[in-house]
């Protein structure tokens, strides 16, 4: 039975990274559920506060055209009850280096993306050896407390949100850097982050405040790619700029129309970006 338009737009079906294989990892402090497309040269995704492997999938399978691309949930996605332990940002950083052992990767490409971005700049100034160049997007090199960012943590941590009301949704509009209509990108990206349990995205965005790498930037010494919409308004031109500075061997790439999510809004131009800076 051929399926309709409608439906397919529903599940943001034309968004996901279809032909993907997925699998488990168990790692010390959680079973990780990971997911891994395409052939050649090993990337590791990190996906962001919200939205999981999920909202990867249009960049995803851009990547996958040219490298063997895995993604993987990070620690209290689909089990919001991992939270009560301690868990800190060293925590997720060492997740991420028994999740490449457990893959017997050991010197793989890596890519964070928003907060997977604090976890790779994190991972790769503590574990310098263990990757072979880092990627990020939508990450600067602090959390600047703007009105927008207050009150958004101030929500997310004490007030209960329904997982479907178009008042809440239309704060995504200032991830995307402009009014979107109701349209299925929109729908999508919405979905795909109320996937992700509200203690859970509170508590990685309080992890993210507390992230101030500065004075360990210059033990990246990997090639770096950062990355930036010119309508990020959760990342200012100035911890930008602080990043660039601090990291010895780094370069930058502006995606001007893009906001936060540019990584889902302009994936070929994302995409694109990431395959000159691995192929030069």
């Amino acid at each position: 039975m051929k399926a309709t338009t409608d439906w397919l737009a529903s599940v943001g079906a034309q968004f996901s990274a279809s032909n993907g294989t997925s699998g488990y990892a168990h790692l010390t402090n959680y079973t990780v559920e990971y997911c891994e497309w395409g052939s050649g040269p090993t990337l590791v995704l990190i996906p962001g506060l919200a939205g999981g492997v999920g909202l990867m999938g249009p960049i995803a399978k851009l990547l996958a055209s040219h490298f063997r691309v895995i993604s993987y949930q990070l620690r209290g996605e689909g089990d919001c009850f991992a939270l009560r332990r301690p868990c800190e940002l060293s925590d997720l950083t060492a997740d991420l280096a028994e999740f490449l052992d457990w893959h017997c990767l050991e010197s793989p490409i890596v890519f964070g993306l928003s907060f997977g971005g604090v976890i790779g700049l994190e991972f790769a100034a503590r574990y310098p050896s263990r990757l072979n160049r880092l990627i990020v997007q939508g990450v600067g090199a602090r959390f600047e407390r703007s009105l927008l960012q207050l009150v958004a943590g101030t929500v997310l941590s004490r007030f209960p949100l329904p997982t479907d009301s178009p008042f809440i949704n239309q704060f995504f509009n200032v991830l995307f850097g402009s009014p979107q209509k109701q349209n299925a990108l929109f729908q999508f990206v919405t979905q795909q982050c109320w996937q992700t349990d509200q203690s859970v995205m509170a508590h990685r965005f309080r992890l993210a405040e507390r992230f101030n790498p500065k004075s360990r930037l210059e033990q990246i010494r990997v090639p770096t790619l950062i990355m930036s919409g010119g309508r990020d308004i959760l990342v200012s031109e100035r911890s930008l700029r602080d990043l660039h500075a601090g990291i010895p061997n780094s370069s930058v790439v502006r995606f001007p129309r893009a906001g936060h999510l540019a990584f889902v809004t302009q994936p070929r131009s994302v995409a694109d970006a990431v395959h000159r800076f691995l192929t030069s």
